[in-house]
């Protein structure tokens, strides 16, 4: 019964609706009672005019130029260990380049930036960022405004602008004579890594503020930041410890050990120091500054309980039971570039931003040290690139597999019952000897690179492995020194499989300060050569923690040059370096080189980098 009602009624409107337009309009009365009584169209609007104001078309909206051009989107290749970086530059954009301790920042204007994060483009050059108008590429070495990079502009074939960086740690030039004003003076430091994240930016004080008594520390106190002026450092793109000048024509000082530090733990991670905890306020911390080398001393009071996090550009240093006043420090050093203190619920937290990466086993070393008085035990932390990981290998630790051995007769089939099996065979060389002393610093080359190879052998002889070394005391092969040298190449004869050669870097006094850690070096005379130096450098870095130099390639190195054999020569550290000199010094760094050798050797051997293949078709 609804239903019919409804179309009774609607019915009725329409009938309505007929008879008033019969009415207003006989003529089309017939068909308006058939037609649609809405109106579809949409009533015609006229735009407003201003009187007096004739109307003009607006003006299509440009979306060309600037907003169009596009910069990122790089072209690389490696050139032996220069990697080259190449950007089209769009027309109208400028740019300037930074140098900093992580690498080349390119500050970008008159084009968008493409966002952009990419893996290794090369030896030379580890990650591409991009975004925000900016670019970075980042380097596994210090840059500085001439070392370690060189960027010019040229114009290719298509007409186009193009920007070309290289990239070695060998290199030296900077910009060129063109892109001189278009280079930074000072580097501005790229951003903080995700795992020491940057904290606001404090507000400095006219006037140090008050210290008021603890309070609870669940609730964090409302102090304006301290902001302690230091004296800035003139050089800050330039690798740690430039500023720093050695006395003229001597070596430098060796950065000083830690007192009452223990040598089986050197790096301690978390702690605590003994007493019950009492919310004391904790004072700014002392800075010690040794060549290559600066020390961060924290007074801890009874009861604190402290951890450190490595980061990619720091240490962040979390304390409970204490209280702190907010406060910033910068330009403290070449190894220190600033430290943060800041209040926490649980207590406070110290930032110390470096100039060089850290890892958990690299860069920094830390001890909790009792008290020099009264009851302040003291957190000692020492920053430096050249601190390696010396930490005693445990007895199981100095062992290397068994390498399986070799066929005697490469000819025959491996399974045939006549086949026998020998073992393989490497040469191991000792850099130096006799009346040739090598590098003279912290220790004589000659001597520290002997105890190596020794270590070396035994490792690999247990292992079964054949070894001939080129000298297994202080001497050599001929008094005349080329003659040694090719003596020595020689010595990998048929047969044997691997030549690698030990030596220790060094610097003049003046420069001693830019070399430390660990680089290999490879002659491309042999297409397996690289394969050799880079297990052995990636092996060895694994082992100790060093700074890696990364591979180089050179056609100079006679023990190179003259092998017809797959062959590396490893730089182990630097004598000249106070700190590196240290670790040159400590047996327990010497182990670490050693297992990292042998390590790189034996994955060589099963892996078929070697001259003939690999042995026994085994795997690692």
């Amino acid at each position: 019964m609804k239903q019919k009602i409804i179309l009774f009624s609607s019915a009725l409107l329409l009938g309505v609706a007929g008879t008033g337009l019969a009415q207003a309009n006989p003529a089309q009365s017939n068909l308006a009672q058939s037609s649609d009584p809405f109106i579809r169209e949409v009533p015609a609007q006229a735009a407003p005019v201003l009187r007096g104001t004739p109307v003009a078309a607006p003006a299509p909206i440009n979306l060309t130029g600037v907003q169009d051009a596009a910069f990122g989107s790089p072209r690389s290749s490696q050139n032996g260990s220069i990697t080259r970086v190449v950007f089209d530059l769009p027309t109208g954009v400028s740019y300037t380049l930074t140098p900093t301790f992580t690498g080349l920042r390119l500050d970008i204007q008159g084009a968008r930036v493409i966002p952009t994060v990419s893996g290794k483009l090369g030896d030379s050059v580890n990650e591409y960022r991009a975004g925000g108008g900016q670019a970075t590429l980042i380097t596994p070495y210090p840059l500085s405004l001439t070392g370690g990079w060189q960027a010019t502009e040229t114009t290719i074939g298509t007409g186009g602008r193009v920007l070309i960086l290289d990239f070695a740690a060998s290199l030296t030039g900077g910009a060129s004579a063109e892109l001189g004003k278009q280079v930074r003076t000072v580097a501005q430091g790229s951003a903080p890594s995700a795992a020491i994240p940057a904290a606001p930016p404090l507000a400095p004080v006219a006037t140090s503020p008050k210290l008021t008594p603890p309070v609870a520390l669940s609730v964090p106190r409302a102090v304006p930041a301290q902001v302690i002026p230091t004296q800035a450092n003139p050089v800050q793109a330039t690798p740690p410890g430039d500023d720093v000048t050695p006395a003229p024509g001597g070596p430098l000082p060796p950065a000083p050990a830690l007192p009452g530090a223990n040598p089986e733990t050197p790096s301690a991670l978390s702690g605590q120091v003994p007493g019950t905890a009492r919310g004391a306020m904790l004072s700014p911390p002392r800075i010690g500054k040794n060549p290559g080398q600066t020390r961060v001393v924290l007074d801890l009071p009874p009861g604190t309980t402290y951890r450190i996090v490595p980061g990619g550009i720091g240490l962040r240093v979390e304390l409970s039971g204490v209280s702190v006043v907010p406060q910033v420090a910068q330009n403290i050093s070449p190894e220190l570039r600033s430290w943060r203190a800041e209040s926490t619920l649980s207590g406070a937290v110290f930032t110390l931003l470096t100039a060089a990466p850290t890892t958990a086993r690299s860069g920094w070393r830390a001890q909790l040290l009792p008290p020099a008085s009264g009851d302040l035990s003291r957190l000692a932390i020492d920053l430096s690139p050249a601190l390696a990981d010396l930490t005693p290998l445990l007895p199981e630790q100095k062992l290397l597999a068994a390498v399986p051995a070799i066929p005697a007769a490469r000819g025959m089939a491996i399974l045939a019952l006549s086949a026998s099996y020998t073992r393989p065979r490497v040469v191991i060389d000792p850099g130096h000897g006799g009346r040739d002393p090598g590098a003279v610093g912290a220790v004589i080359e000659k001597e520290v690179v002997l105890d190596v190879a020794l270590r070396v052998a035994a490792l690999l002889r247990a292992a079964g492995v054949d070894v001939v070394l080129t000298r297994d005391r202080d001497g050599a092969l001929n008094p005349d020194k080329n003659t040694d040298l090719t003596m020595r190449a020689k010595l990998g004869t048929p047969g044997t499989q691997l030549f690698v050669s030990i030596h220790v870097n060094a610097m003049d006094a003046r420069s001693a300060l830019r070399g430390y850690g660990v680089e290999t070096w490879w002659n491309p005379n042999h297409p397996l050569s690289s394969s050799l130096a880079a297990l052995l450098q990636t092996n060895v870095v694994s082992e100790t923690g060093a700074f890696s130099q990364g591979l180089k390639n050179s056609q100079s190195l006679a023990v190179l040059r003259n092998s017809r054999i797959p062959a590396a020569l490893i730089e182990i550290g630097y004598t000249s370096h106070p700190v590196d000199g240290l670790n040159l010094q400590d047996t327990n760094y010497r182990d670490r080189v050693a297992l990292g050798i042998a390590q790189g050797i034996r994955e060589a051997l099963v892996s078929g980098i070697v001259d003939g293949g690999a042995v026994g078709g085994a795997g690692k």
